[in-house]
C-alpha cells in the first residue's frame, strides 16, 4: 500500500505544465494513427477541470455553474474513455503493467514522467511483440487516468476492451488510409464544382456511424439529417443526430468534437469559433486548423473522421479566474475555490 501511495503521490505533483512538457516529448514517439487521438483525449479530460471539481467546496454546484452536461467524470469511464485510440486494443495489458509499475514504484524515483510512460509502454510492447509507438499514447492516457481516478478505482476497473474483434483486427495503416480517403464524386467527379458530398465518420469502431454532408456545410448540419438511430435514447444531449447541438451559433459549446483525420479539410477557425472555444475551455491555440472544433462552425471540404466527447460545458473563464487569483495571491486559494458565477460563464 505504501508503494501504491507513493506512485499516486508522484502523479499528484504533476500539474498541467508538467503534463504539457511530457506530451511534447512523447508525441514524436507516438504512432501517427494515435498522435491526434492522444492529444484529443487529453483535451477531452483536462487535468485543470478535474482539479477544480476535486477541490470545490460543493462539487455538484460547481458542475451546474459550469453548465457541465453528460459524463464528465473519468472514474466512470476508466475502461472506455479511450476507445477511439488505436492503442485501446492493448488496454488490458497496459492497465496491468501500470498497476505493476505502481506496486514497485519507489518514492525516491527521479525518472521523469515521460520516461516512466515510455518505460512501461516499452515493456508492454515487448511482451506483445508490437511496435512500441503503438503503446506510447495509450500508456500516457493510462497514467493520466490513474491520476484523476486514484489507484483503487483504477485497479478495480475490469480492464475490458470496448471494440469488437473485427475493428480490433484492423491495422494502423488501414485506418490511416481510410482517414485520408475522400469520397468519389462519380466518373467525372474531378470536374464537379457543385453538389459534392463527403462522408463524416463519427465512430471509427462502428461501420454505420457515418453521415453525408454537402461541400462547405458545417459538421453539425449533416449530422442533424441523420435519423438512423434514436440518438436521444443513446445520449440525451443528442436531440439532432449523433452530434449534440443546441444553438448553432457557437454560444453553447455543446457540439465540440475531436478531429481524428481530415483536420486539413476543414475551413480555418473563424474569429467567433476561435474566441468561443477558448471561453468554453476546450482548447487554447492560434492554429487555423486545430484538432478540437465546434461542429456548428467547422465547414467541411472533404471526408472527415471525428470523435464526439461524452460531455460538454463552459469552464474556460472559470479556470482563468482561478489562475488569475492564484497569480495575484499565490497559495491563497486552491484550485476549485469559490468564485462568482458571473465570472465563470458570462
Amino acid at each position: 500500500m505504501q508503494n501504491e501511495n507513493s506512485f499516486e503521490q508522484f502523479l499528484s505533483q504533476k500539474d498541467e505544465e508538467a503534463w504539457s512538457a511530457a506530451l511534447a516529448t512523447l508525441l514524436r514517439s507516438i504512432h501517427e494513427v494515435d498522435r491526434n487521438a492522444t492529444q484529443i483525449w487529453f483535451a477531452f479530460y483536462p487535468l485543470s477541470l478535474w482539479q477544480a471539481l476535486a477541490h470545490a467546496e460543493d462539487r455538484e454546484r460547481l458542475a451546474q455553474q459550469l453548465l457541465l452536461q453528460g459524463d464528465y467524470d473519468l472514474k466512470h469511464q476508466i475502461d472506455r474513455s479511450h476507445a477511439f485510440l488505436y492503442g485501446h486494443r492493448f488496454w488490458p495489458q497496459v492497465k496491468k503493467a501500470i498497476e505493476q509499475h505502481a506496486d514497485s514504484f519507489g518514492q525516491s524515483s527521479s525518472i521523469s514522467l515521460a520516461d516512466q510512460i515510455l518505460t512501461v509502454a516499452r515493456r508492454v510492447a515487448n511482451d506483445l511483440k508490437k511496435d512500441e509507438s503503438l503503446l506510447n499514447g495509450i500508456t500516457a492516457v493510462a497514467f493520466m487516468t490513474l491520476q484523476q481516478t486514484g489507484l483503487a478505482a483504477f485497479t478495480a476497473a475490469p480492464g475490458t476492451i470496448h471494440i469488437d474483434r473485427k475493428h480490433a483486427n484492423k491495422s494502423p495503416e488501414k485506418i490511416l488510409r481510410h482517414r485520408a480517403k475522400d469520397d468519389s464524386q462519380g466518373l467525372l467527379g474531378f470536374l464537379r464544382t457543385v453538389n459534392k458530398q463527403f462522408t463524416i465518420t463519427h465512430d471509427e469502431n462502428d461501420d454505420k456511424a457515418k453521415y453525408k454532408l454537402n461541400d462547405g456545410q458545417d459538421l453539425a448540419w449533416g449530422a442533424a439529417e441523420d435519423r438512423s438511430r434514436d440518438w436521444v435514447t443513446i445520449d440525451p444531449r443528442r436531440s439532432e443526430g449523433p452530434i449534440p447541438v443546441e444553438c448553432r451559433s457557437a454560444s453553447c459549446g455543446t457540439c465540440w468534437v475531436g478531429v481524428l483525420g481530415g483536420a486539413e479539410k476543414l475551413a480555418d477557425v473563424a474569429a467567433r469559433e476561435g474566441k468561443k472555444i477558448k471561453e468554453f475551455g476546450y482548447i487554447d491555440t492560434a492554429e487555423p486548423k486545430p484538432l478540437i472544433r465546434l461542429a456548428c462552425q467547422a465547414q467541411a471540404g472533404g471526408a472527415i473522421s471525428v470523435v464526439i466527447p461524452p460531455w460538454n460545458g463552459q469552464f474556460g473563464k472559470y479556470l482563468r479566474s482561478l489562475k488569475n487569483t492564484e497569480e495575484r495571491a499565490p497559495g491563497a486559494q486552491p484550485a476549485g475555490g469559490r468564485i462568482e458565477q458571473t465570472d465563470a460563464v458570462n
